[in-house]
This record gives C-alpha cells, structure tokens and sequence, in this order.
C-alpha cells in the first residue's frame, strides 16, 4: 500500500471517529468554529484527491481516455459516493436544524464507505454478492414470500381477537418480520391457539431464513479470498 493511501485510509477513519465524537453535544469541547476548521480542511484534502483520482482516470481502460473518460468515472458508484462524502461542506453555514445537522453527520459516515477501495476484504465482500446474485435474489424472494404468507395467516387468525396489531395483512407484517429475523420485541403477540402455534412455526422458519443468506454468503467470501490469494502468489512468483 502506498503512503499516500494510508494517509487517505488514515484521514477516512480520524473523520468518521471526529463525526462520532461531535455527535455528543458539548464533546472534548469541541467549539462550532473548531468543528467547522476540521471538516473544511478534510473536505480540502479529499477534494484535492478527488479532483486527482478524476484526473487520472482517463489513463484506465475501463474508462476511456480524455474527457469522455473522465466524465464515465464521474458517473460511477464510487465517484459519486465521493462526491456524496464532500458534500456536507456546502451547508456547513446552513443554520442549526437538528435534522439538518444529523443528516449532515449521516452524509459524513458515508466516508467509511470508501475504505473498500483500498481493501482487499471489501473487494472479495464485492465479488461474493454479485458471483452470488442470483442465489441471493432466490433467497430474498423466499424470504418475501415467508413474510406474505406469515402476515396473511396471522391476520385471518388473529385480526379479529386483536384488531390493532392484526386488522390488516400490513398491520401483521410488523409482526412476522420481527418473528422471522429472530428479533421477537414482544410488543405483538398471538393469543389464540392456532395463533401460538403458527408463530412457533414462524419463528422456527426465520432461524432457517436468517442462515440461508448468511451460509451463501460466506461460501463466496471465502471463495473470493482464495482467489485473491491465489493471484497475489502467482503476482509474486
């Protein structure tokens, strides 16, 4: 790794931990008018990056030389994430609306995002969800269905003894997602026997619904880092 990515990488981090930190009102004691000095001058450094990295984008075959190149990498997922990244720099003078405040804090985190470009780990994460689309859309479209047909049957059982929490087939959606991701808040519950019953099928389904995704998931992964290995060796060789 070149030291002008570890100082990137380094900056990336210090600004997410700095955004934690300003988070806490009244934090280390850190002024407006400090707050506002660190974020213009790590919007210089990035901005400066950025401008280079756009640059130096037309000699990339996959982009294309000249403008046209230059304008392709603009357009791409990660530039734009960038461009997201510094945007909050443009409204550091903007008032003090907590909303605004918290969504300018949320556009900063979005920073953290860009550490994949440097990381052989978030390059394998890449390649492991799109080598394993299909078998991920397949298991969200389970999943979908699990939902639908929990909610359904929960709202014909239940809707009239509780018609706050089972009135609808919408209403019980809140329900069976909490079931079936493992979360269970307790707020919502059967009362009825076949009610009971069919949420301990629920439950037992969610167990199944949350390792699917998971085990596809990590067969990639760990596909993926084995190819990266394989490739730096023979780099090595």
């Amino acid at each position: 790794m070149s030291s002008l990515n570890a100082t990137i990488i380094t900056l990336i981090l210090f600004s997410v931990v700095f955004t934690i930190i300003e988070s806490e009102q009244g934090a280390l004691g850190i002024s407006l008018e400090a707050t506002r000095a660190v974020e213009i001058a790590l919007a210089v450094v990035f901005g400066v990056e950025y401008i280079l990295r756009v640059w130096v984008s037309a000699e990339t075959p996959k982009y294309g030389p000249g403008v046209v190149g230059r304008l392709r990498y603009m357009l791409s997922p990660t530039a734009l994430l960038d461009l997201i990244a510094l945007s909050p720099v443009l409204f550091l003078g903007a008032g003090g609306e907590v909303f605004l405040l918290r969504l300018l804090r949320l556009l900063r985190i979005l920073r953290l995002a860009r550490l994949g470009r440097f990381s052989m780990a978030m390059a394998a994460i890449g390649e492991a969800v799109k080598a394993r689309g299909y078998e991920l859309i397949m298991s969200m479209v389970f999943a979908g269905a699990l939902l639908l047909i929990s909610s359904t049957l929960l709202y014909v059982v239940e809707g009239e003894s509780q018609p706050e929490a089972f009135g609808s087939i919408p209403r019980a959606m809140w329900w069976s997602i909490a079931t079936l991701t493992t979360v269970g808040y307790g707020d919502v519950t059967p009362v009825t026997v076949i009610g009971r019953i069919l949420a301990g099928l629920t439950a037992i389904s969610g167990i199944g619904l949350i390792a699917l995704p998971t085990g596809i998931l990590a067969a990639a992964f760990s596909e993926a880092l084995q190819k990266r290995r394989e490739e730096l060796s023979r780099d090595a060789d």
